[in-house]
Order: structure tokens, then C-alpha cells, then sequence
């Protein structure tokens, strides 16, 4: 029987193009699945909105999203646009019995992250947001590790993310600059980080955080120089619960670095770290080995860590960004079929929000301040 879901996707970016791979990999991949259906595509642009449709395989496309999220052929919809429309847009297609699958930050303001997850309470539909690095095999194992007690009682736990897209202080100035895209580095990708933490142990209990911009302006494209509105540094202590302190350290200006979330965890019998650059290997360390062999053993993803043997059958070969995102989708599809399923849904991303905001508020007010 043919029930394959139909498909909308709003934004045809990277991560537009991402959720379009991961649509039409998810039936090759798990094949436990019917294949979904491309219906249709939503840009601003008719000229590019028609290419990307062709391009993607997605049947019709349009320039206005209210159109595709009022379309009676799509029953789900990919919300891939600039964070300032992911409120009215994920609110929107809610509204009108959609499911919905909406790129991270969940929203600019805490005010619209409590919007959206009302209107996916009310619709009863299914509400998740991309935080594909939760999927990584990888991360599970160190679930895994954590579970079994290996490293034994947990006492820190530190965290880096950084990139150098922003660290050439004459790049012009663009939306991600803006304080209408949210704090800066924190919500920009320092959500991932928190989407780790949240899965491995659950979000902060309080916070107390640094913002800072180490360029104050940047070119403006129209010509002068435009002042930055936002961080792209930030450095936060973090307690989770009396028991486990955290540092999380971010920065979109750091030269040399690409895609690189570090996470160190320390126990009483060991410690674990992990490099997203990296992202098919751990490092374990435990204190059971012989004293004269105790050392960092690197474990390298294979089939043995779920789901990595549904892409390849040897170890060592390597999973990549958009193979986490097929799993993702895999994940948002067993949800919406009422199956146990590894996503972060709206409620649980407005616990991020809510941790992002409150490092707002700590670094406006300098002083720790308790999550609820």
C-alpha cells in the first residue's frame, strides 16, 4: 500500500539542499519506509524557485510559502529560511495540519520559541527541529559509554564550537550579523552544543555568560561600514545540576577552524573526547586498563554503532553531514508514525531557547542565573 508522505520545502540554501538529500536518500537508506513524495518548493525568486524544483526533484514550486503550506499534497514541510521566519512560517503550516521539521535556531525571540510550540500542542502534529549532530553514531556510543558507567561519576563537562566564517574582520556584513538573527554565536550553531548536552544529560540548571565581538563593524555591501549587532564570541560556565560543572566555549571567528564542536567529559574512572571535525571517532580513556598501558584509545565508527551499517557495511569508511541528516529525517519519520524516535521536538527545543536566552540575560545582567 502506498502511504508516502508528501513533502514541502521552504528554502533552497545549503540547508534547504541538505533536507532535499536527506528526503530522497531516507527510502534507499532504511528502506523500512515508503518513499516520500517531493511535492513542492517554495522560494522567493520564480526563476530560482523553477530551477531548484527541477534540480531537486520536487513536482511544482512556488514564490509564496503560504501557498505550498495550504497545499492539500503536502503533508509535511521542511522549513529551511533565515531564523526571522521560522515563528510565523512553522506556525503557519501547523495551523494548516501539517507536520513540520524546522532547521535550528528554533526562533529569534524566547516570545516566538513559546509561539511555536503552542501551535504544535494545539495542531497534534509532529514538530522537530535539525539538530542532526545527535545522530551521529558516534554521540550514541558515548550515550552508551555514559549508561554503562564506564568512565564512572561525571564531574565536568567542557564544550568548544567554532568556525572561521566570520573571522576575516573585513567579510561584509550580512543577516547572521543582525540582532533580528538572535545573540550571535550562541543561537547561531552554539544550540548544537546544547542539543548534545541535552541528549547526554539533560540542559544547565544555571548559567553565566561573556558575550563579545571582536569586530565591531564590517563592510557594508551598499558601501561605508555597518556596526555589528550581535556576538560571535562567547564563553559560558554552566552547572548541571549540584554534581557535573561545564564550560562551553564558542566563536564564529576562529581561524583555522571549520565545523568543530569539542566535547570533553570527565569522570571518576575515566574521561571522553570527541571532535566533530572528526566525527567518525572518540577517544576513551579509562583507568581500569594496566598502569603501564593507560592512554587515549581511539574507537572509530563501524557498523557495530547504529545506524551506521545502514550506509556501509566496513568500519573506517566514514559517515558525513548529510548521511546525519538522512538519519534525522529516518528519525522524524518513525515520530510522525507515533514510533519512539531520537528528535528534538518543539518542547524539548524550547528548553534550549530558554537556556539561550537566560545566557542573554547573564551576560546583560553579569551574574549566574537559574534555568527553570
Amino acid at each position: 500500500m502506498d502511504n508516502s508522505i508528501g513533502v514541502g520545502l521552504i528554502g533552497t540554501g545549503y540547508m534547504g539542499k541538505c533536507h532535499a538529500l536527506a528526503w530522497t536518500g531516507v527510502k534507499a537508506v532504511f528502506g523500512d519506509r515508503p518513499r516520500p513524495r517531493l511535492v513542492h518548493l517554495a522560494e522567493v525568486d520564480a526563476g530560482l524557485a523553477a530551477r531548484r524544483a527541477e534540480e531537486f526533484g520536487f513536482e511544482r514550486s512556488t514564490v509564496d510559502w503560504r501557498v505550498l503550506v495550504t497545499d492539500p499534497d503536502v503533508e509535511v514541510v521542511s522549513i529551511t529560511t533565515p531564523n526571522a521566519f521560522h515563528a510565523e512560517m512553522a506556525v503557519a503550516a501547523l495551523e494548516a495540519g501539517k507536520h513540520v521539521w524546522c532547521e535550528k535556531p528554533m526562533a529569534v525571540t524566547l516570545a516566538d520559541a513559546e509561539r511555536m510550540t503552542a501551535a504544535a500542542r494545539a495542531s497534534g502534529k509532529t514538530a522537530v527541529l535539525g539538530y542532526n549532530y545527535i545522530q551521529n553514531p558516534m554521540i550514541r556510543q558515548i550515550g552508551a559509554i555514559l549508561a554503562e558507567g564506564t568512565i564512572g561519576t561525571v564531574n565536568h563537562v567542557r564544550l568548544e564550537m567554532d568556525e572561521d566564517f566570520m573571522a576575516d574582520p573585513e567579510a561584509p556584513f550580512f543577516w547572521k550579523n543582525e540582532l533580528a538573527a538572535g545573540y550571535g554565536a550562541i543561537d547561531d550553531f552554539g544550540v548544537h552544543p546544547l542539543s548534545l548536552l541535552q541528549v547526554l544529560f539533560g540542559l544547565p540548571s544555571r548559567v553565566f555568560a561573556n558575550l563579545s565581538k571582536p569586530y565591531p563593524d564590517r563592510p557594508n555591501r551598499e558601501g561605508g561600514r555597518r556596526s555589528v549587532e550581535n556576538w560571535d564570541v562567547s564563553s559560558i560556565l554552566f552547572e548541571l545540576g549540584p554534581e557535573i560543572s561545564g564550560l562551553m566555549a564558542l566563536s564564529r571567528t576562529a581561524w583555522g577552524r571549520k565545523g568543530r564542536i569539542a566535547l570533553q567529559i570527565f569522570g571518576s574512572k575515566g574521561s571522553i573526547a570527541y571532535d566533530q571535525e572528526r566525527l567518525n571517532e572518540l577517544q576513551l580513556y579509562v583507568t581500569s586498563d594496566k598502569p603501564s598501558e593507560q592512554g587515549f584509545r581511539t574507537i572509530l565508527s563501524g557498523p557495530r554503532h547504529p545506524p551506521y551499517d545502514r550506509f556501509v557495511p566496513a568500519a573506517g569508511h566514514t559517515l558525513g553531514f548529510n548521511d546525519l541528516k538522512i538519519i534525522e529525517c529516518h528519525e522524524l519519520l518513525r515520530a510522525i508514525a507515533g514510533e519512539p524516535a531520537r528528535v528534538i521536538d518543539f518542547e524539548s527545543g524550547l528548553q534550549i531557547e530558554q537556556a539561550v536566552h537566560a545566557m542573554g540575560q547573564s551576560h546583560r545582567e553579569q551574574r549566574w542565573v537559574e534555568i527553570d
